[in-house]
């Protein structure tokens, strides 16, 4: 048998390498604003990794494009061309060790021919937990697909059907963001459409919301009323105007003279 102290030893050291070893990092890599850009266009790749003491390395193919240190890194295209087309991937180092490897984005330089659809959202932009929202994609030109986009996210929803509806059903606060759409012609010489009009979802809980801001507002009128009666409690009394301040003065008294 061990003796205690070796084992609480043990259990301590233990304990402080588990939180010396920290979870590895993971690294998140979009296109801002999505979609298929138009020669001339403009597009900002961002990498996003949640350490901020390291450094990151940006690939386009296996060249090295972009070296930037913290827990961000954005590559800035102005006056796309056709060059600019490819898979773009982020490195992330800590003393110049790779850590983590971002998944490939592929950037797309097409020239935009057909119209630019509408995108809505039903029942509205402002929903709670739980709800189920259709995003409904409009193009006037036949026979084409869509995209649907959120920003921050590197992977695109097919959108079935012409009609371009989908159905995001039990919609939690993770949904919420910045949604797009674009379409393209079914033929072999694929035509696209300009990125729609952008919708912002807000998934939230109202009823959490308005009663802590009752709660709030109740917790406040309690404070003034406490506060209100301290200082009518603490405040001395004060009295009529033309009375004296104290008790009146007692008189002698007198008795009735006899007559002898």
């Amino acid at each position: 048998m061990l003796p205690v102290t070796c084992v609480l030893a043990l259990g301590t050291w233990l304990v402080s390498q588990s939180e010396a070893t920290p979870s590895a990092p993971t690294i998140s890599i979009f296109q801002k604003p999505p979609g298929v850009i138009p020669p001339g266009g403009s597009i900002t790749i961002c990498c996003v990794c949640q350490h901020s003491y390291g450094s990151f390395v940006m690939y386009k193919g296996s060249h090295r494009i972009l070296e930037q240190s913290g827990s961000r890194a954005k590559l800035s295209i102005s006056h796309a061309t056709y060059k600019d087309r490819g898979s773009y991937s982020c490195h992330y180092l800590e003393g110049g060790t790779v850590l983590a490897r971002s998944t490939e984005l592929e950037v797309f330089v097409e020239e935009l021919r057909l119209p630019r659809p509408e995108l809505s959202v039903l029942p509205g932009h402002r929903v709670t937990p739980g709800a189920d929202v259709v995003f409904r994609c409009t193009t006037t030109h036949p026979s084409t697909g869509c995209y649907l986009y959120l920003e921050g996210q590197i992977r695109a929803q097919l959108l079935p059907g012409e009609r371009g509806d989908y159905n995001l059903s039990l919609v939690q606060e993770g949904d919420s963001g910045r949604y797009s759409c674009q379409c393209y012609t079914f033929n072999a010489s694929r035509e696209w459409s300009a990125v729609s009009n952008t919708l912002d979802l807000v998934v939230r809980d109202y009823t959490l919301c308005n009663s802590v801001r009752l709660a709030l507002a109740a917790g406040l009128l309690l404070l003034l009323g406490l506060i209100t009666a301290e200082a009518a409690r603490s405040r001395p009394a004060r009295s009529p105007p033309g009375t004296a301040a104290g008790p009146p003065p007692l008189l002698p008294c007198s008795h009735p003279r006899r007559d002898e």
